[in-house]
């Protein structure tokens, strides 16, 4: 399943021929923005600070993407999951905005003169732990996958739902991020693996 418009029953008053074409309004917000902001703000940022480590930066992505949906509420507001939608713009724009500022970092010690030396990333605050840290060096997919199943608790086929893609892919980038985290902070996974 996507993150797509659901399709709706004819509309009070309307005709059921009028009802099903795309310009007699059948496909409208259920819920007004502001509810939907007020319910899905704060796990929102949560899931920009997993992926971003900043907590400026979280509240920032968090609100270009409630301004994409909010741009687009009557097309974004009947879809069946439009928290999955948000979540979604969230992700990407956090890997958009980290690549960008890797690029910056790489800019500036080109320019003064350090080519050959190897510069991190300025140090993240201090309220980010060590697991997130090493969540967000794990691939894009990965760090997203990890984040929305351990910080939102979802389960796998809310996550392929939000990153549109299948249940399965979900499967190997959690079995793959975990691994990946288990071997960063040294601790043995169980099972025959």
């Amino acid at each position: 399943m996507t993150v797509r418009p659901r399709p709706r029953g004819p509309i009070v008053g309307i005709g059921a021929d009028e009802a099903e074409t795309p310009s007699s309004g059948a496909m409208r917000a259920t819920e007004p923005f502001e509810r939907f902001y007020e319910r899905e703000f704060r796990s929102v940022v949560g899931l920009a600070y997993a992926l971003s480590g900043s907590r400026v930066a979280s509240e920032d992505l968090a609100q270009e993407a409630f301004i994409a949906a909010h741009r687009n509420w009557e097309k974004v507001g009947s879809y069946d999951k439009p928290e999955a939608w948000v979540r979604r713009v969230v992700s990407n724009l956090s890997v958009s905005r980290f690549r960008r500022r890797a690029t910056e970092v790489k800019a500036l010690t080109r320019l003064a003169g350090f080519g050959n030396q190897t510069t991190s990333l300025p140090e993240l605050p201090d309220e980010a732990d060590e697991f997130w840290s090493n969540v967000r060096k794990l691939p894009k997919r990965q760090a997203q996958v990890i984040a929305l199943h351990y910080l939102e608790d979802r389960p796998v086929s809310e996550i392929a739902e939000i990153l549109d893609c299948s249940p399965s892919t979900v499967k190997v980038h959690l079995h793959k991020g975990r691994h990946r985290l288990a071997e960063r902070l040294d601790i043995q996974m169980g099972g025959d693996e």
